[in-house]
């Protein structure tokens, strides 16, 4: 049997976190967790478009991290939970810069801002790390706002930003496309 994917509760602009507390649609932690959503779309578009076994396992990997902080984001803090949600850990973060000294270690040293392109994996790639840096303003603003989110999980969007701005420049290295320097006009 299956489930339906509707369930009309939505329809008058509310939805409900995990744990039962309906909010507003616009409220910041539905916000929050969207932009999770779409950075992990958009890490699967880089998927596709690159066709790299190596980047495909890093990218999965991420992506099951990305469902990880969304449930984290999506559940009232002031309620207790009673399913178990999956958690981030500090190796979840060594991870991403194990990952980043890798790629480092075969890209060329930059000397300058790169416009953002190469080709349309690293393009997107682009796309998804500004998504990243979204989803970790909107997470320092919820603190900010006195809304519970964890120290790790804006840590591991902070490295995350950086790790895929590392992946960009891998993909167009393994694609063989050209890093086009930022020139500043004077």
């Amino acid at each position: 049997m299956s489930f339906k994917i509707y369930t009309k509760t939505g329809d008058k602009g509310s939805t409900s976190l995990i744990g039962g507390v309906r909010v507003l649609k616009s409220h910041v932690r539905i916000e929050s967790y969207g932009t999770i959503d779409e950075l992990n779309s958009y890490i699967g578009m880089v998927n596709d478009m690159c066709a790299n076994t190596e980047v495909t396992e890093w990218l999965r990997e991420i992506q099951d991290r990305l469902f990880t902080i969304g449930s984290v984001l999506a559940t009232n803090p002031d309620k207790e939970v009673k399913m178990k949600l999956p958690d981030l850990h500090d190796a979840d973060v060594e991870w991403l810069e194990s990952g980043i000294d890798k790629m480092n270690e075969v890209l060329p040293e930059m000397r300058s801002f790169i416009l953002p392109g190469g080709n349309l994996a690293s393009s997107t790639c682009h796309v998804a790390r500004c998504v990243c840096r979204r989803a970790e303003r909107l997470c320092v603003g919820m603190q900010g706002q006195q809304e519970y989110v964890p120290d790790l999980l804006i840590k591991y969007l902070n490295r995350l930003s950086d790790y895929l701005f590392v992946l960009c420049r891998y993909i167009s290295h393994i694609n063989n496309a050209e890093e086009v320097p930022w020139r500043a006009r004077l």
